[in-house]
């Protein structure tokens, strides 16, 4: 499973709760500018395609007026990553009238998506989520969530991630309750990007958004503190605890240790319950510094 590169916050800044942003790029060679219709959105998870989540964002994503066509896993598929394509056949049902059911992991489920459910034309945007719990730190690098948007990047659709919790463990039913806030602050940021970009593209070319936000309140319905554009915070504060068994066998346990979380980082938004936007994009490129570094390391060398 591979690390997404956090783009610089210049790439898209979404800095307060009214979510003041800069110009988008160029258009998506997959995908023709918006209408002025509703938008064609692809919706899928990594939780499963009957999850609370994924059936809460369809109904308020159908009823602020858009074209919603659920393409998710058949099970459960949390953790997966961008792993796709790993077996030579798919299952794929179609339980009811805009749902698609795959047995396979968020990034199939967006394949085939695109490739047969939208084979006539691209969606306008893929959403991914809501999940439970959240998608920050290190967490984004392993998540079937962020998986499946970045299956949607690769292929040159915008794409959204979005989850909801802190940084501690997700109480289920806080948790169900918070998607309410969270799908109403993906409305209005899916509004925003649209009356950004006028008839151009939602996003900039390649570009994703990575949203993380938090359970506030003690039933989880309360209003978020703000809204900060975010990297991820580099620190993976799952750590692994193994216990020899004895038997050739390995009992594995997961601690949390929470490092002091980066300044502007996505765990610094939500730990103040601030809803962290985070632009990321599907390759693993890094910035000029690091091509000089390479550069350097390299010269003189000889095969």
């Amino acid at each position: 499973m591979r690390r997404k590169r956090v783009l610089p916050l210049a790439a898209l800044m979404l800095c307060t709760p009214a979510l003041a942003g800069t110009a988008p790029a160029a258009a998506s060679p997959r995908t023709a500018p918006p209408a002025a219709g509703p938008l064609r959105i692809l919706l899928t998870n990594d939780d499963g395609y009957n999850a609370p989540g994924i059936r809460k964002a369809f109904e308020r994503l159908t009823a602020a007026g858009h074209d919603v066509t659920i393409v998710a896993p058949l099970t459960n598929q949390s953790g997966t990553g961008t792993k796709m394509m790993s077996a030579p056949t798919l299952t794929v049902k179609h339980p009811e009238p805009k749902v698609w059911a795959v047995d396979g992991t968020p990034g199939d489920s967006v394949a085939f998506g695109l490739a047969e459910v939208f084979a006539d034309e691209a969606p306008d945007l893929v959403v991914s989520g809501t999940n439970f719990g959240p998608n920050v730190a290190g967490l984004a690098t392993h998540s079937g969530t962020v998986g499946g948007a970045v299956a949607a990047l690769e292929s040159g659709v915008p794409a959204i991630a979005l989850s909801t919790g802190g940084v501690t463990a997700p109480d289920p039913v806080t948790t169900v309750n918070a998607m309410g806030p969270t799908l109403d602050f993906a409305v209005k940021l899916i509004d925003r990007l649209r009356a950004r970009a006028r008839s151009g593209p939602l996003l900039p070319k390649g570009v994703g958004l990575n949203v993380n936000h938090p359970v506030v309140g003690a039933d989880g319905t309360g209003t978020a503190a703000g809204v900060a554009a975010t990297f991820q915070d580099p620190q993976n504060f799952l750590q692994p605890d193994f216990t020899d068994s004895g038997d050739g066998t390995w009992k594995v346990t997961v601690k949390v240790a929470l490092r002091p979380a980066a300044k502007g980082g996505d765990i610094e938004a939500v730990s103040a319950d601030r809803i962290a936007v985070s632009p990321m994009n599907a390759d693993w490129n890094t910035g000029p510094a690091d091509h000089a570094l390479a550069s350097a390391l390299i010269t003189g060398l000889r095969p």
